[in-house]
């Protein structure tokens, strides 16, 4: 089974070199797509199509030695090694997701929890046995798009929907139609701690649902809770990056994080829920901090991405959940307690923020703006701009048709234009008493006049 998810996985990370490579290109969801498939695999030098044999994931690269077979190009040795992680990355998933022994019981997979699903039966007639293997490819959808997502992220800093957008559709539709792919129920709360919560609150208030763990609709509606659970993690994991967005950028004056984050969490979410998601947006930090201190050492000015870091921290997550949820479980069961601490530490997200700009100004640390970030690099969008704003030219760039030959005397062009277009940027052959001269259109209407006169 190892060798055969491994093969699966290399194959599906070739894939996933075309996807990183083609992708960004397209700004419409639906022609990115249609980009995957407009042509085969080819060298980006001499356009030459690869054969089959060199598209053999790991082993093709190894054999052409990193170069292309016709014109002897390097080809780039991230493409193996995407294969390699991609193949990784499917044995270890399954492994960790389903119980390797067939009998074993299913509290062995890295998904159970304490208020996970008992009964992995549903009523679409699929066997547990199946279930937990149809919800390991379930979760596949989601570590592949994190995977393109991160490699985009890191080289462009943009996360193009054409990454998130298909998968978050994966992810509610899934979620809805098997029903129990959820690992923690939308709602619960544990009932001693939510009393003790409210227990300032009118007496009144102390209605039944504070005595209750889950609402009893879960297990009548498993199909409806599924999609509750999706959609609860699709707005809580879009929405608290949304938050510190908004909260950042008004603190720091400047951008905290982009919105291809939020759009990426909000993916997240749909497949996980939203409990998952917070703690998934919890750990990131701590990857990205340690991460920050090496990168700052060998490029000290380069700005971070921050959805690979949330990318690996949903899978930590997911693949550590067994494990993580008794340590978080407690923060959880507090019920509606959680919209009021949600609601303090956003609040309390200024002032530390604020804080901590004040710290970096006493160490001397400049507080850059984003307008700062735009350097003074002559960027490719600045070459596209620049073109874009002359007129035609017939060498390059767009110069008016009407200056001087001089320039492209200067440019050493002269006598090619007239060899190869005697009728370009106006010049004319003209036939006088001293023999055969170039001059410009306007130069030989002045003297045909000056003629006449005469």
């Amino acid at each position: 089974m190892a060798v055969w998810l491994f093969i699966y996985g290399a194959v599906l990370g070739s894939f996933l070199t075309v996807c990183v490579h083609r992708l960004p290109q397209h700004e419409s969801v639906w022609a990115a797509w249609r980009a995957l498939g407009n042509s085969p695999s080819h060298c980006d030098r001499c356009r030459q199509r690869l054969l089959m044999r060199d598209n053999v994931p790991i082993f093709g690269w190894l054999k052409l030695r990193g170069r292309c077979r016709f014109c002897k190009r390097g080809i780039p040795g991230k493409y193996p090694l995407i294969e390699l992680a991609n193949g990784l990355l499917f044995v270890l998933v399954y492994m960790l997701e389903v119980p390797i022994n067939r009998f074993a019981p299913f509290t062995e997979s890295c998904l159970a929890c304490s208020i996970g699903p008992a009964d992995l039966a549903n009523s679409l007639g699929v066997s547990p046995i199946a279930f937990v293997n149809w919800r390991f490819v379930y979760h596949l959808v989601l570590f592949e798009a994190l995977f393109v997502a991160s490699l985009i992220d890191w080289d462009l800093m943009i996360i193009p929907d054409s990454v998130t957008l298909p998968p978050m559709l994966i992810g509610i539709t899934g979620a809805a139609l098997f029903g129990k792919f959820w690992l923690v129920p939308v709602w619960f709360q544990d009932p001693s701690i939510a009393r003790r919560f409210f227990m300032l609150l009118p007496k009144s208030w102390n209605a039944d649902w504070l005595t209750t763990r889950t609402p009893g609709w879960i297990e009548l509606h498993p199909h409806w809770h599924g999609l509750a659970v999706s959609l609860a993690g699709f707005i809580v994991g879009g929405g608290i990056v949304w938050v510190v967005r908004i909260v950042g950028q008004f603190a720091m004056q400047r951008e905290a994080m982009g919105f291809g984050d939020v759009v990426l969490m909000a993916m997240v979410g749909s497949f996980t829920g939203w409990q998952p998601v917070v703690v998934a947006f919890f750990i990131a930090p701590l990857l990205a901090l340690a991460s920050v201190v090496v990168a700052r050492i060998f490029q000290p000015d380069r700005e971070i991405p921050y959805g690979p870091y949330l990318s690996l921290g949903t899978i930590i997550t997911l693949l550590g959940w067994r494990w993580i949820w008794p340590r978080v479980e407690l923060y959880f069961s507090i019920g509606l307690g959680l919209i009021l601490l949600a609601i303090v530490m956003a609040t309390l997200l200024v002032p530390m923020l604020s804080l901590f700009r004040l710290i970096k100004r006493a160490l001397g640390i400049p507080n850059y703006t984003d307008e700062d970030f735009l350097g003074d690099e002559w960027s490719s969008a600045d070459q596209l701009s620049h073109f874009a704003g002359e007129t035609v030219d017939p060498q390059q760039g767009q110069w008016r048709k009407e200056l001087w030959p001089g320039n492209a005397t200067g440019r050493g062009q002269a006598q090619h234009d007239q060899w190869q277009r005697p009728e370009t940027n106006g010049m004319r052959q003209h036939w006088n008493r001293r023999g055969l001269m170039l001059v410009p259109g306007w130069w030989r209407s002045l003297l045909n006049q000056r003629g006449e006169k005469k």
